[in-house]
């Protein structure tokens, strides 16, 4: 054999990379930061398939959501086939390609608006885009969930990955999270603003401004300051709902010991 050549040189470039902890935590902050998507469906009746730009938040188990009107196009096209695409990922400076992002490959479900799933969606929704609640009532808008049946990642050129609805899914206590949601989000709103500054600047990185708590689930936070997001992590899962005070009193004094700020 010429050792002058790699010996696997017969054998197929792997592309697409192992799975770790790093791609997962990187492709559910995608999820969780994400403003809108570009949302693929299947068109029956022309045979083509079509993308349109939604506005997105996600539900207590980190399941994107979706609020749109029946006159949408893209609507009757995802209730006759439900198998859909949303591709995630915001752009920045230089090449847009070298930017990470993410297509879900997704079933859509219509909720009803009033179930208790219905309820919690719409709050959400509209936590993450108050501009909505201007026509999130209409008789013709609907919210759906994009249940994730597997995903594909890019974190950049050479850093391709695929992830199952396992890897992406919430860990932890999302039911208990979700019935206390509501008053543990307006608690802190009202009275620990400067708490949660120090969430923002300290774990997630983003700098000052005026900071409120969106949503919450068993693994974090998001933040908002009007069009930006700002996702904070827990130290680890909720598996008990009941931990959540705990655990953001300790994460605020985190913060302050990090910052010197005195309690």
């Amino acid at each position: 054999m010429d050792r002058s050549e790699p010996a696997d040189k017969d054998q197929p470039k792997q592309v697409i990379r192992e799975t770790d902890g790093d791609a997962i935590r990187l492709a559910r902050k995608l999820i969780a930061t994400a403003r809108h998507g570009a949302l693929a469906v299947i068109n029956r009746e022309t045979g083509f398939p079509g993308a349109s730009r939604v506005a997105l938040a996600t539900d207590i188990d980190g399941t994107p959501i979706i609020l749109v009107s029946a006159l949408s196009g893209h609507t009757k096209p995802m209730l006759d086939e439900p198998r859909t695409s949303l591709m995630l990922g915001e752009v920045g400076k230089g090449d847009p390609l070298a930017h990470p992002r993410i297509t879900l490959f997704t079933r859509a479900r219509r909720i009803e608006r009033d179930s208790d799933d219905g309820r919690r969606v719409r709050r959400r929704f509209l936590a993450r885009q108050p501009k909505a609640a201007l026509y999130a009532d209409f008789g013709d808008f609907a919210f759906f969930r994009m249940e994730i049946e597997r995903a594909s990642l890019n974190g950049g050129f050479g850093k391709a990955y695929e992830l199952t609805a396992e890897d992406l899914a919430v860990q932890g206590d999302p039911a208990g999270v979700a019935e206390m949601e509501d008053s543990a989000v307006a608690h802190m709103n009202e009275d620990h603003r400067e708490a949660i500054g120090l969430y923002a600047r300290v774990f997630g990185k983003a700098g000052d401004g005026s900071w409120r708590i969106a949503t919450l689930d068993p693994e974090g936070m998001d933040l908002v300051d009007g069009d930006r997001i700002c996702r904070v992590w827990f130290p680890a899962p909720l598996h008990h709902a009941a931990d959540l005070r705990k655990v953001l009193v300790q994460l605020a004094a985190d913060a302050r010991k990090q910052t010197g700020v005195a309690e």
